[in-house]
């Protein structure tokens, strides 16, 4: 599923394909689902557009069986169920991906759920625990607490003996929240976050904070940041500019950092993989951590899905299903 113009979900029309060949570390992926993640909305709109030599066709992560191998990858990936993450390309009856960002499907879980898990786990997993170094016996604050990152946000740092605040726009949205094992669920249309965010951590404030809106929260944010405290920031959806008082950054010791995964190099993508697989994904394996599904659409529903999406009222991940593979 493709587009010529940027637009409206109806923009996304059929297209057919060269068959694409695995070239060398790759493989290619029938595909089961594939995910739909806000990077794709916005590639739709004109946007994000793809880094060089990424697919134009949207969709960030896929879950399906390895039907060929280029050169250089295990000869045990044939054949193997696997969900991967992928720069584009996803949206397809056929996707190509590095072998290096594939994790294998454990036994029981659907695929349709394995298509949910790459695209906010890779993200997750830099940018709370690489980029914002949390530990366990830290606070972490994430916006967006049922989006897709903020549901796999949540699960991992309680995972990891985190205590977790979180945001989100509803009494529902906070109680699904609450059920996932979030410490303290603020909603933000009718309380105050950094008021609430200072009352629970009596005074200290968070010590990592996974911000996806920008703008006008950043200030607020480290208004209720700890000394010390870590702000990373992944998205914009606020606006790209923030005013910020340096004095109290300073003051506080506080880091400002962020980051954008597509872009890196399929290297850094590859030991991020690595890293995932041996410390994250046995967590996956027992069900300790389990992607929130919202709805599942055909891929000739992509439209649907897309303006689910922006309507803003999912909880969790939203995928399209493309074929059975048994």
């Amino acid at each position: 599923m493709g587009f010529d113009e940027p637009g409206e979900p109806h923009v996304l029309r059929p297209e057919k394909l060269p068959l694409p060949e695995p070239g060398e570390n790759q493989v290619l992926i029938q595909v089961s689902h594939a995910g739909v993640n806000r990077p794709d909305v916005f590639q739709r709109k004109g946007s994000y557009p793809p880094p060089p030599g990424a697919s134009p066709i949207p969709g960030l992560e896929v879950s399906g069986k390895v039907v060929a191998i280029g050169k250089g990858v295990a000869p045990e990936m044939l054949n193997r169920k696997v969900c991967a993450l992928v720069s584009g390309g996803g949206y397809a009856e056929y996707c190509l991906a590095q072998e290096r960002h594939c994790l294998p499907v454990p036994a029981g879980m659907e695929m349709a759920e394995a298509a949910a898990i790459p695209e906010t786990l890779f993200t997750v997993w830099h940018n709370v625990f690489e980029r914002g170094f949390a530990m366990d016996g830290e606070t972490l604050l994430v916006h967006g607490g049922t989006s897709g990152i903020g549901t796999m946000a949540i699960q991992l740092a309680k995972a990891f003996d985190l205590k977790v605040i979180t945001t989100a726009g509803s009494a529902e949205k906070c109680k699904a929240a609450k059920d996932l094992g979030a410490d303290l669920a603020i909603n933000y249309k009718t309380e105050d976050f950094v008021e609430k965010v200072n009352d629970f951590t009596a005074g200290k404030g968070a010590d990592v904070i996974l911000d996806m809106v920008s703008g006008d929260y950043v200030q607020r944010n480290l208004d209720c940041l700890a000394v010390d405290g870590r702000h990373v920031t992944i998205a914009a959806l606020g606006g790209a500019k923030a005013e910020i008082n340096m004095a109290k950054l300073m003051s506080k010791r506080q880091t400002m950092t962020g980051s954008t995964l597509r872009p890196r190099s399929d290297e850094f993508k590859a030991l991020l993989g690595d890293e995932i697989r041996t410390h994250a994904w046995p967590l996956f394996e027992d069900r300790t951590v389990a992607p929130v599904m919202d709805e599942t659409f055909d891929l000739t529903d992509v439209a649907a899905a897309h303006a689910r999406m922006e309507e803003g009222d999912h909880i969790g991940k939203i995928v399209l299903r493309v074929r059975d593979i048994d």
